[in-house]
């Protein structure tokens, strides 16, 4: 009979923890003698003296080869020497072995390792599974995935996103191209992603020979052959609107690139070039930060760090934000002590800025129609130092909160809901999931919400209308529409209000359209438009502003506050306690590697066919 290969307790006996303790026995339990006490640990005796394999019973403890237990998560291995003993060294264990007449070691099956390349593969394509279904934004769905799967290190992920983004960039062409070939599709396309972001070469390991020929042959396919909706993996109704646009093949290809990560410094806390010189000389060198060329509050950097971890980005020194998204505040043009008013607000981003421009004085309203949105926002506001933010949830474009502002606001923002066709090189699945019968919603919903926002605008106030779209029908009609509509308001020249601030930005008025190709920043456009004054007398305004003052105070009551109900001293709402959000698609950014995102709160719109 050999000899038990448990470590002993301080009583001699085999002691399974492996820490020298006996196990305690349950209440009321008989104590079992010496040749019954491998009971306890799930496993039974054979008659030839040999240990049969361990119950799989709950509670048994797992061994390995040669009897030992399964070191704990991240222990050292340790010699048998070198096993700690109650008393003194263990005796020695008779020799066994072939050459020693003992039984030859158990045969172990061999288990051939499978290729990192082709786990990478099958990780990539189960993505693709959900993902190709359209049920949720593919932030999200990866959001998801990562989280099912907490194994997988910062790497791994950075590789799995990056292929999946790839395809969706480029959908329709690798579509075309994994028409032949074998295995499903979705397998196919995987293949095609991480070869377009590993390299073809880092892929043999994991690829079968009829694989690794199909990849070799549709690899040599001249793109300029494809027709140019295929080639640049557009939808046909939008590679029709592109199309008609200045450049359109450049403009399609920018569209497919990946974006860089553009960040914003707090006006309130820093100064930017003070922050540039402290990023260039710290531990974010690594990601190459430097001066954005028309923003003269961004940072842009390379790679994709995690920012969220950052110390700046904790204390609400930085933020992420497209440069594009920024420019607009040089055309709201924000002042001290103004009431001005968000009216799509959404996770707070243009927020942020336009009330640290205010320095943190007056009253800006932030609006939306989801309250979980504002939510989200909240702990941006805290980070910021901003006191200043009155965060509302409305119903919609005719909520009572909003007719009580009726003429009363300097400056009103409407970032309107839109296609995000501008945002394309961060959201590229965008692309299929909207389609004409979705786009002709959103205009009229832009219609409606611009009309609303246009009534809290005083005489002689601002009102800017923006989207992250390229589209001329929820662009530039948009603006003439509502002219035609209000004639009590004209438009001014975006690019004549913008240029003395960033004079390196080359626009053709009267409208700010930024383009991927030509500015570096995402699709933009805003239309800025004032209302006329209309002379009174005096004692009627006076009237009037006194009303204005009493609807303030009746707005305020009602915005959503702290759980403390506590306001301060100038009005603004109190900071929200402190926290983290992932910059939204307001803002131009896709969630960061690793961070978690909610499911959307409607079902999305209908996919168009790739």
């Amino acid at each position: 009979m050999t000899k038990s290969s448990f470590p002993r307790s301080r009583s001699g006996r085999p002691d399974p923890s492996g820490d020298g303790r006996r196990p305690a026995r349950s209440s009321g339990a008989p104590r079992r003698d010496e040749g019954d006490r491998f009971a306890r640990f799930g496993a039974v005796r054979r008659d030839d003296g040999d240990r049969s394999e361990r119950s799989q019973g709950q509670g048994a403890p797992r061994r390995e080869d040669g009897g030992r237990f399964a070191r704990p998560s991240g222990a050292p291995r340790r010699d048998e020497g070198d096993r700690p003993q109650a008393h003194g060294p263990r005796p020695s264990r008779p020799p066994s072995g072939p050459s020693h007449g003992g039984r030859p070691p158990a045969a172990r099956p061999d288990r051939p390792r499978m290729p990192m390349s082709a786990i990478r593969i099958e990780q990539v394509q189960r993505v693709l599974g959900e993902l190709l279904q359209w049920t949720y934004p593919a932030d999200a769905t990866l959001s998801h995935w990562f989280r099912a799967h907490p194994n997988l290190g910062g790497r791994d992920r950075g590789e799995i996103a990056e292929s999946v983004y790839d395809v969706l960039r480029h959908l329709r062409r690798y579509r075309r191209m994994a028409e032949s070939g074998v295995g499903p599709s979705s397998r196919r396309l995987a293949i095609l992603g991480l070869a377009a972001t590993l390299g073809r070469e880092a892929l043999d390991e994991g690829l079968e020979p009829a694989e690794a020929e199909w990849l070799r042959h549709v690899l040599r396919i001249d793109p300029a052959t494809l027709p140019r909706a295929v080639r640049a993996s557009m939808p046909d109704w939008l590679d029709e609107r592109l199309g008609a646009m200045d450049e359109p093949e450049r403009l399609m290809q920018s569209l497919n690139r990946q974006a860089a990560l553009d960040l914003r410094v707090n006006p309130l806390k820093a100064e930017r070039d003070a922050m540039l010189a402290m990023l260039q000389n710290g531990p974010a060198a690594q990601y190459e930060p430097r001066a954005m060329p028309h923003s003269p509050w961004g940072i842009r950097v390379a790679g994709r760090p995690a920012i969220n971890r950052w110390q700046l980005f904790e204390d609400g020194s930085l933020e992420v934000q497209d440069e594009g998204s920024q420019l607009l505040a040089l055309l709201v043009g924000p002042k001290r002590g103004e009431m001005i008013i968000d009216f799509c607000a959404g996770a707070g981003g243009k927020s942020l800025l336009l009330g640290a421009l205010m320095r943190s004085t007056g009253r800006l309203y932030a609006f939306d129609v989801s309250a979980a949105r504002l939510a989200r926002a909240k702990p941006r506001f805290a980070r910021s130092g901003l006191s200043n933010v009155v965060p509302v949830a409305i119903d919609g474009d005719n909520d009572a909160r909003v007719k009580r502002l009726a003429g009363k606001a300097q400056r009103v923002l409407v970032d309107a809901p839109c296609s995000g066709i501008g945002t394309l090189r961060r959201n590229p699945d965008l692309k299929w999931r909207q389609h004409p019968d979705s786009l002709a919603e959103l205009c009229e919903l832009q219609h409606r919400i611009l009309k609303s926002a246009a009534r809290c605008v005083a005489p002689g106030g601002r009102l800017v209308y923006a989207t992250c779209s390229l589209l001329e029908e929820e662009n530039a009609a948009q603006a003439e529409r509502f002219l035609a509509e209000h004639p009590d308001f004209e438009r001014l020249d975006a690019a004549e209000i913008i240029k003395n601030r960033c004079p390196g930005l080359e626009l053709e008025g009267p409208y700010m359209q930024l383009r991927p190709d030509v500015h570096g920043t995402d699709g933009f456009f805003a239309a800025v438009f004032e209302r006329r004054k209309v002379a009174r007398p005096a004692k009627e305004a006076a009237a009037k502003q006194a009303v204005a003052a009493d609807a303030d105070q009746a707005l305020a009551a009602d915005a959503d506050v702290p759980a403390d109900g506590s306001v301060p001293a100038d009005g603004g709402a109190q900071a929200a306690p402190q926290g983290s959000v992932a910059a939204g698609i307001e803002d131009g950014q896709a969630p960061l590697a690793g961070d978690e995102a909610a499911p959307p709160e409607a079902a999305p719109a209908k996919p168009a066919s790739a």
